[in-house]
Formats: structure tokens, sequence, C-alpha cells
């Protein structure tokens, strides 16, 4: 069964410029800082999505990037993030989770990574992960996303 999503429609592809979500926990904001002025060339062409702090730390540092800041995460930001993965309107996902600290809003958190996996968006959890996805010649190269056809889920709930 070919795949669907719901702006992309089977066979077609992402090309060139990508929405990119970016959050990173409070332990993991100066790594993901880091990480986006090591790799800045490479985001300047994309539109990025952040949440909270997070968006107001890399607008504040990178004048040059086009953000869009949401709410911050535990006030709805992640949810956001995950509304817009289910549109079909966020192309990739970068996430640096701390993993050693209890998140307060751990079911948002969770809600976004299952929306990430759910519609097969590519998403990094960790810096190695970031920089196989940012390298990868589908970063702005064309790419015809595999995303799973759940009508027959849909239709078994009466769902539309």
């Amino acid at each position: 069964m070919r795949l669907k999503k719901h702006v992309l429609k089977s066979g077609d592809t992402m090309k060139g410029q990508r929405n990119i979500g970016m959050v990173a926990h409070d332990e993991r904001k100066e790594d993901l800082l880091d990480w986006v002025q090591h790799n800045l060339q490479a985001l300047i062409p994309h539109r990025i999505f952040a949440t909270g702090t997070t968006g107001g730390l890399l607008r504040q540092r990178f004048g040059d990037l086009t953000i869009t800041p949401m709410k911050s995460g535990p006030l709805g930001g992640d949810q956001q993030l995950g509304s817009m993965i289910a549109e079909g309107r966020l192309d990739m996902l970068f996430f640096l989770i701390d993993p050693m600290a209890p998140h307060p809003h751990d079911v948002d958190i969770k809600a976004l990574l299952r929306l990430a996996v759910l519609y097969n968006i590519p998403a990094a959890y960790n810096r190695s992960t970031a920089d196989f996805l940012i390298t990868s010649p589908f970063m702005t190269g064309e790419y015809i996303p595999e995303i799973k056809d759940y009508t027959p889920y849909a239709k078994r709930l009466g769902a539309k």
C-alpha cells in the first residue's frame, strides 16, 4: 500500500526549504545552541518553529534564521508542534531531550514523539542523530516521504 500524508500526496516530493521543529529541554538548550551555531549555514534556508525559551534563545543568537516562536513546551508548545506534524506542516523535528531530568509535561512530550513516528517525519532526539540528519542529502534534496495510510483505521472508528 502506498503511503499518504495530509499535504503531500502519494508520489509528491519534499524539495528544498524545510519546516523544522526545534525543542530543547532546559539542560540541553546550550547543546542545541552550539549545534545550531555549528550548522548555521545549513539551517539558514529553512523555516524553524521552536518552543518557548528555545525559540527566544535562537532568535536572540541567530538573527539570520527564520524562526517562528511557539508557546513554551509545558504551556502547549509541544502540542502546537504536534498539530503541525498532524497537519503535514512540519517536515522534521530536532528535539534535544534530557533523559535524566523529570518533566512535568511528560505526556505532552510523549505525544509529540508519537506523532513524529506516526507521520514518519525525520526526528533527532540527540546530537548525533541531528548531525546525521543535517548532513543527509535528503536535507535539501528531493525526498518522497513514506506516510502510512490510516484510512482503514479511521473508518473502523467511524472517523472521516
